[in-house]
């Protein structure tokens, strides 16, 4: 059976006009492989409302899983809630738990709940909060849409909430070939081995060090014994 999917959808102005590089694709990427999700789809939208709703649409259609990152903090370009909201046809207001949550987060802090900050308790209704041991502002889960924080700490801490309660599948596995030619050299022998083994994933990562230039070949797949077959067979054909 083939792994479930997944799709991300990377929100903010501030990643499009390069004022900020994004590492949460990143680090979702690793994490979902481990857990045996295949990361298929990664958009990059900017803060404008029809953007976001079109593309979380889209990518909750096409996928299993969505995972959001961005614009759900307390400010007026944090558009994102009130996007998925309307995405879904869900009503969005101030939720008791998430107040609650806010409100003794900022007692204990000595600062006051004001109305920016109250901002981030609006959840849309039918969603489940996901916990942030962060700084205790919630995302949350609508149908099979994520939406977390774009910081990339809290990100995290919000990926460890969501992903022990998601099916995976088999972790994916790899091995790399370095090869000290050129991908011309070797694109006949990758090509033979790839249809040989078209259940794996066969990629080559060309590099060049002093002028030299050279291949890293990667195979990857589920399969720990296929994967070994393929890697000795290139390695035979490569003569490495």
């Amino acid at each position: 059976m083939a792994n479930p999917t997944a799709a991300m959808l990377v929100i903010g102005d501030e990643i499009l006009s390069g004022r900020t590089r994004d590492a949460n694709m990143h680090y979702l990427a690793q994490e979902l492989t481990k857990h045996g999700i295949d990361l298929q789809e990664v958009r990059i939208v900017s803060d404008d409302a029809p953007a976001i709703e079109a593309a979380v649409k889209a990518l909750s259609q096409a996928h299993d899983t969505v995972f959001t990152s961005g614009g759900i903090g307390p400010t007026h370009d944090d558009i994102t809630a009130d996007c998925i909201a309307r995405a879904f046809g869900a009503h969005i207001g101030i939720r008791d738990d998430a107040r609650a949550l806010l409100q003794a987060h900022y007692d204990k802090s000595g600062l006051e709940l004001n109305a920016a900050r109250l901002r981030m308790a609006r959840i849309p209704d039918g969603a489940a909060l996901i916990d942030n041991p962060v700084s205790t502002a919630p995302g949350f889960t609508l149908e099979n849409v994520h939406v977390m924080a774009g910081v990339p700490l809290v990100f995290q801490a919000m990926v460890a909430s969501v992903l022990p309660g998601l099916t995976g599948g088999s972790p994916l596995l790899s091995q790399t070939l370095r090869v000290d030619r050129g991908e011309g050299d070797i694109a006949a022998t990758l090509s033979a081995v790839a249809d040989a083994f078209a259940d794996l994933s066969i990629g080559c990562y060309p590099f060049q060090i002093n002028g030299v230039f050279g291949a890293n070949v990667v195979v990857r797949g589920t399969d720990g014994a296929r994967i070994d077959a393929a890697t000795t067979r290139l390695a035979k054909e490569l003569d490495l």
